[in-house]
């Protein structure tokens, strides 16, 4: 992930930054991390048309469909950790059909999304998660490693922001906040953002190697 001196141009830069960035976020995964929040998913037989925030039902989901979507969810879950990745994204598409606000299940689908390179997929999950749990830093940082994979170094940026806000002790938010900015070429910016991983988490290395190359 690291950059190696003298900076690489443009277009090597997009390449060295397109699969790693994602792959610093799939160790977070599949942890069974629980938010309140959701969206209906794609149908299986259209893959073309990424999945969109949906307005909530105007019906309450039922208890029934609450309890069985989070089975599904479990289901998942165990699946994806098993590296069954298919069928762990069949589990998360009927959790979600049911209960529209698994926030479980559409976090975990949007990683699997991430993890396929199926960055718009993921991209919408991720957003309907943060906009309904404004307070958490994971859907914004998983969203902002999937804006820095397709090159939107400035969405990032500003997800990066406030996950910093609502998490400020995570040191995995600060570091990829420090590599935004470092492609922005705000590298005060990204010194700062290199220094307080480095704080938090001393052996993080690719928050060491970022502040040596902005010369924080």
């Amino acid at each position: 992930m690291a950059f190696p001196f003298p900076e690489p141009s443009l277009a090597r830069r997009r390449q060295i930054w397109r699969k790693p960035l994602v792959l610093t976020l799939i160790g977070i995964a599949l942890c069974g991390c629980s938010f309140d929040l959701g969206s209906l998913g794609p149908e299986k037989d259209k893959p073309q048309e990424a999945p969109k925030a949906a307005a909530a039902p105007e019906s309450a989901v039922s208890a029934a469909n609450v309890a069985e979507a989070q089975t599904h969810t479990a289901k998942a879950q165990a699946f994806a950790k098993s590296g069954e990745t298919q069928a762990a994204l069949d589990e998360f598409n009927r959790a979600v059909a049911l209960d529209p606000y698994n926030a479980q299940a559409l976090y975990g689908r949007a990683l699997l999304y991430q993890g396929n390179n199926e960055h718009d997929f993921a991209i919408a999950d991720f957003g309907a998660a943060s906009g309904l749990n404004p307070q958490k830093a994971e859907p914004l940082l998983g969203r902002a490693v999937s804006y820095l994979a397709i090159g939107k170094v400035k969405e990032a940026a500003a997800d990066l922001d406030e996950a910093s806000e609502a998490d400020p002790h995570n040191a995995q938010v600060w570091t990829i906040r420090g590599q935004a900015y470092e492609r922005l070429g705000e590298k005060a910016k990204a010194a700062a953002s290199y220094n307080k991983a480095v704080a938090l988490r001393p052996r993080d290395d690719a928050a060491r190697s970022g502040l040596a190359r902005v010369g924080g």
